[in-house]
C-alpha cells in the first residue's frame, strides 16, 4: 500500500489539527501586526511569517481533504479588526516573532518524530526547514536593532573534572553548588518567555470585551510576574544576568484588534507550552531545590490552564480536537 493511501496515524493527526489552529491564528496575528509595522526590515520577517503560515493552512486543508476528514474552523477574519490601534510596537513584534518561531520549531521536530507516512514526514521536515531559516532570519535582526538580551557567558574550566560528592544534588540547606550550564539555560529561556507572557497579558488585558476573559488574563499576568520573581531571585544569589522586561513595548490602546476567543487561545497555548518547557527544564536540572520549585510552578499553571479550558468552553470557544472511538458507549449496544 502506497504512504499516502495509509490512514493517518493519531500522531499525525493531533499534529495537523494543532498546526492549522496554530498557524490561523498566527495569520491573524500577522496581517494585523503588518498594519502597523514600521520598521522594514520587521515587515519583511512578517511577510515571510505570514507567507509560510498561509501556505500551511492550505496544505493542512488538502491533506484532511484527501483523508475526507473535517476541516477544524480554527480562527479567521471575523477574530481580528486589523483598523484596530496599534496595541504592541514594533521591537515588540520582533520578539514575539522570535519565540513564535522558536516554538515551532520545537512542535515541528516532535512532528516528525512522531510521523510515520512518508510524505507527513517529508511536509514537517521542509516546515521545520522553513521555520528554521525564519528564526534565523529574525535574530538576526534582533542582533542588528540590539534587542537581544544575551545570556550569562560562564568562565572556562582548567580541566575536565567529575562530580566527587552527593551534596552536588542538594539545594534545600547549607551551601548550595552554582547552577550548572544546562539549568542557567533553562531559567534564561523560561524567563525570556514568561517575558513575553506578561507582556501580551498586559495588551490582551487592556482591550479584553469580556469582564471575565480580563479578570483570567489579569490572574494570568500575576502568575507570570510571580515565577519571574521566582527565577530571578535564583539568577540573583548567583550573580547572573536576567533576560529584559517587554512590558514597555505594550501601547495605552484600549480598543480590541483580536476576539476574546482568539486571545484566550494565544494565553491557554502560552501557558501550556510554558509548562512543557518546565517539564523539559525539570529532567536537566540536578539540584533538589529547583526541582521542587519547578514541581510548584508547574503546578499553578495546569490549574491555570483548567480554568482557562473551562472559561473556554463556557463560551463556546475551545474547538475539540479528534478523539478515539467511544468503545464504552459503543459496547453498550443500541436500546431495543
Amino acid at each position: 500500500m502506497e504512504a499516502r493511501n495509509l490512514p493517518l496515524t493519531a500522531p499525525e493527526l493531533a499534529s495537523l489539527w494543532t498546526q492549522y489552529l496554530s498557524d490561523t491564528m498566527s495569520i491573524c496575528f500577522f496581517i494585523y501586526a503588518l498594519e502597523h509595522i514600521e520598521d522594514e526590515d520587521i515587515r519583511a520577517i512578517y511577510h515571510k511569517a505570514l507567507e509560510l503560515s498561509r501556505s500551511h493552512v492550505e496544505k493542512v486543508e488538502e491533506l484532511f481533504k484527501e483523508e475526507d476528514y473535517p476541516i477544524p474552523k480554527g480562527f479567521t477574519d471575523e477574530d481580528v479588526n486589523v483598523k484596530a490601534p496599534r496595541l504592541f510596537q514594533d521591537s515588540f513584534y520582533l520578539y514575539y516573532l522570535y519565540l513564535m518561531s522558536l516554538q515551532g520549531l520545537t512542535g515541528y521536530a516532535l512532528s516528525v518524530s512522531t510521523s510515520i507516512r512518508e510524505d507527513i514526514r517529508n511536509y514537517y521536515i521542509e516546515v521545520n526547514t522553513e521555520t528554521m531559516e525564519l528564526f534565523d532570519q529574525t535574530i538576526d535582526v534582533m542582533l542588528t536593532k540590539g534587542l537581544v538580551s544575551r545570556p550569562p557567558v560562564l568562565p572556562k574550566p582548567n580541566a575536565v573534572d567529575f562530580v566527587k560528592k552527593q551534596s552536588f544534588l542538594t539545594g534545600w540547606f547549607g551551601e548550595r553548588r552554582p547552577l550548572t550550564a544546562m539549568e542557567i539555560g533553562d531559567i534564561t529561556f523560561n524567563m525570556t518567555k514568561m517575558n513575553l507572557h506578561v507582556a501580551l497579558k498586559v495588551g490582551f488585558s487592556q482591550v479584553a470585551k469580556s469582564n471575565k476573559v480580563r479578570k483570567f488574563i489579569n490572574r494570568g499576568t500575576k502568575i507570570s510576574n510571580k515565577h519571574l520573581d521566582e527565577f530571578q531571585d535564583i539568577f540573583r544569589e548567583e550573580k547572573l544576568n536576567s533576560p529584559m522586561s517587554w512590558q514597555a513595548f505594550v501601547t495605552d490602546s484600549t480598543e480590541s484588534p483580536f476576539s476574546d476567543k482568539l486571545m484566550m487561545y494565544q494565553v491557554q497555548l502560552s501557558t501550556q507550552i510554558a509548562i512543557a518547557f518546565y517539564g523539559t527544564a525539570s529532567s536537566v536540572n540536578a539540584r533538589r531545590d529547583l526541582a521542587a520549585k519547578y514541581i510548584k510552578l508547574t503546578g499553578e499553571l495546569l490549574l491555570y490552564s483548567e480554568d482557562g479550558a473551562n472559561l473556554m468552553i463556557e463560551n463556546g470557544w475551545l474547538e475539540q480536537p479528534p478523539l478515539a472511538a467511544d468503545r464504552r458507549n459503543l459496547s453498550k449496544g443500541k436500546k431495543e
